[in-house]
């Protein structure tokens, strides 16, 4: 290792305060989602109140109606996010331990089991408010990067889900026994920051894109296309950065280095990058759809 950057000095509580003997603290991975939410709220406002933007000049829904769809929204994240993490990435320990599966606070979320989540409840949602299911889907496209880009800042600063060894001149000696077990390294090990790797591709860069087109070129008339977008960005973005992001650790063998979920004579794919790609093709064919 050449360089590296020394992880800063951070904590994961924004405060903390005892009360009757017990501590609370706010973390900023809790401050990430709430603030994440609610700018995207405030996105799918601003969109609904410029019916121009949609489809036959008419908004889909109310801004009223957005309000009820924020609470639908969070408890997809949350019961999505989790269940995912628990079914996708450690089935076997939260079966042997199911009391712990509700414990959110002692970390473990899914963004693909939270996207499935807010998928199952937006539908019911619409079919309960007789509103159109891709005007819905194109709003909340629009509206998920910024909770992305917080959200991966904050693992950055739980400094959580760190990347691969590097000796990179950015690479970052992220704290805890874990993250310094870097087989064949002495010394200090230096990881890929994948945290602000995601931060800026699934966040700021797809972010950007999908209001620029939302609200300057009509995005929102082909109905479907900012869903598109963002299905195959997030899935591009999020299988690029799998190849230096360090896997779960319940994926690392001594076979399997890589941390593979699935493999075919020594090639596969990691559970992200699997996941992944369904986002990729379905993202694409409602790409074409849109435009065609």
């Amino acid at each position: 290792m050449l360089a590296a950057i020394p992880f800063p000095n951070l904590s994961p509580n924004i405060f903390s305060i005892s009360l009757f003997g017990m501590e609370f603290a706010l973390r900023w991975y809790a401050m990430a989602y709430i603030v994440g939410i609610v700018i995207g709220w405030r996105i799918i406002v601003a969109a609904l109140r410029r019916p121009a933007l949609w489809s036959k000049d008419t908004s889909p829904f109310s801004p009223e109606q957005a309000e009820d769809l924020l609470t639908w929204i969070v408890v997809g994240v949350i019961l999505g996010g989790r269940l995912g993490y628990v079914f996708f990435y450690q089935p076997a320990y939260y079966l042997q331990n199911p009391l712990e599966i509700p414990a959110i606070w002692t970390g473990g979320m899914s963004f693909h089991g939270g996207f499935l989540g807010v998928v199952l409840l937006a539908y019911i949602w619409t079919r309960r408010n007789k509103v159109a299911l891709w005007p819905l889907a194109d709003s909340l496209a629009i509206a998920v990067p910024p909770a992305l880009l917080l959200g991966r800042v904050s693992n950055f600063i739980n400094a959580e889900l760190w990347g691969r060894p590097t000796d990179a001149p950015w690479g970052v000696i992220f704290p805890g026994e874990a993250a310094q077990a870097c087989q064949g390294i002495i010394g200090a090990c230096a990881r890929h920051p994948s945290q602000l790797y995601e931060a800026a591709l699934e966040g700021l860069i797809l972010g950007a894109v999908l209001l620029y087109f939302a609200f300057r070129r009509g995005l929102l008339k082909r109905q479907g296309a900012a869903t598109g977008i963002f299905l195959a960005g997030y899935g591009m973005a999020r299988f690029a950065v799998e190849f230096v992001r360090q896997p779960d650790a319940q994926f690392v063998t001594l076979n399997n280095p890589l941390g593979l979920a699935w493999q075919v004579n020594g090639y596969g794919l990691t559970m992200g990058q699997f996941l992944s790609l369904p986002m990729i093709f379905v993202g694409l064919f409602l790409i074409r759809r849109a435009f065609r």
